[in-house]
């Protein structure tokens, strides 16, 4: 019998993706307010991997990823994904933009071994969390490199995003794990 452990702490990471700076500085605000200071933010890459988003948030999307200097249990997943929801409603209600989703709003989180993300949709290789929200490994460490999954996003198997999920892992790894603080 396997004994049990606590988890270990792991970087918050926020995908922000809008058409509006306003919206990813918005979004930015808010996050610091509610998870602290940002450890790491990637440049704003552009988002043209699908047309998925257009109806909702129209074309000329912009991505950007933030990772936050103190660590998260990994069970708080599933309330920051309800929160970062609220945020993105509470953002559209503003009325500042026409798209009915102006913005949109992804939580997960790094470890030295895996890149998580939440979803409020359940799939095949999703697993449930809580609260209508279930969670996926997106990418994996191994053999020194970011491997996606058969289900990983497009946009996640992108050099620039991986160089930039590679810096995370570097700062997770020079934690020490137990100081609750991304240097």
């Amino acid at each position: 019998m396997g004994e049990v452990h606590d988890p270990t702490f792991v970087a918050l990471l926020i995908a922000v993706v809008s058409r509006y700076q306003d919206a990813l500085d918005w979004a930015r605000e808010r996050a610091v307010k509610q998870h602290g200071a940002i450890s790491l933010s990637s440049d704003t890459f552009d988002f043209t991997e699908t047309e998925y988003y257009t109806p909702a948030m129209g074309s000329e999307l912009k991505k950007q990823f933030l990772v936050f200097e103190r660590l998260i249990d990994p069970s708080a997943l599933a309330g920051i994904k309800r929160q970062t929801n609220d945020w993105e409603a509470e953002y559209a209600a503003l009325g500042h933009h026409a798209e009915p989703r102006p913005l949109n709003l992804d939580p997960g989180y790094i470890t030295a071994a895996k890149l998580v993300l939440a979803s409020t949709k359940d799939h095949a290789h999703r697993i449930y969390l809580r609260d209508g929200i279930y969670a996926e490994v997106t990418l994996a460490y191994r053999q020194r490199r970011w491997q996606p999954l058969e289900w990983t996003y497009p946009d996640y198997r992108r050099d620039d995003f991986q160089q930039f999920f590679t810096r995370c892992r570097e700062l997770v790894l020079n934690c020490g794990g137990d100081s609750g603080r991304v240097k």
